[in-house]
């Protein structure tokens, strides 16, 4: 969704390496990897942080590079069946956190024509991605508007 609004090519990113098997120097349990993942969830950590988290300070001091190749489940699903998901999707949430902030700050500000159109994107986004989860993800009558995300985020 980076290119939605704007005429500007996208910026390239880096692949992760194709692996079919974990690797031979992490050998953590995969229990250890779940009960690691919920407790990084109960603190407070959204799905990608917690790859982050594992992939840099891992489980007992070993990195853990891919979730899935050492537990057979994404993060998500981990969450999931642990009942630790949040109620939210990440990228929704972020977006209802980033509209809240230029909400607030265009109150302030009632002449910053810039972030005026850079809210009125960023909640066109969030309409879309809200379609997008709808029934699945999120309730199917949810409708978003500035108080509603404010009471939801709080």
């Amino acid at each position: 969704m980076a290119r939605m609004h704007t005429r500007r090519r996208g910026s390239s990113g880096s692949d992760r390496p194709a692996a079919d098997e974990p690797a031979e120097w992490s050998d953590v349990d995969a229990d250890a990897i779940e009960d690691r993942v919920v407790e990084l969830a109960e603190q407070g950590h959204d799905p990608s942080v917690i790859g982050m988290k594992l992939r840099d300070e891992g489980v007992k001091g070993t990195p853990i590079p891919n979730v899935k190749l050492a537990t057979g489940k994404k993060v998500g699903e981990i969450l999931e069946d642990n009942d630790a998901a949040p109620e939210l999707p990440e990228d929704l949430r972020r977006l209802m956190e980033r509209a809240i902030t230029l909400t607030e700050h265009l109150d302030d500000n009632g002449q910053d024509h810039q972030n005026k159109r850079a809210l009125q994107n960023t909640e066109s986004k969030i309409r879309r991605l809200a379609n997008y989860y709808r029934g699945d993800e999120i309730d199917a009558d949810f409708n978003y508007s500035y108080e509603q995300a404010k009471e939801r985020l709080e």
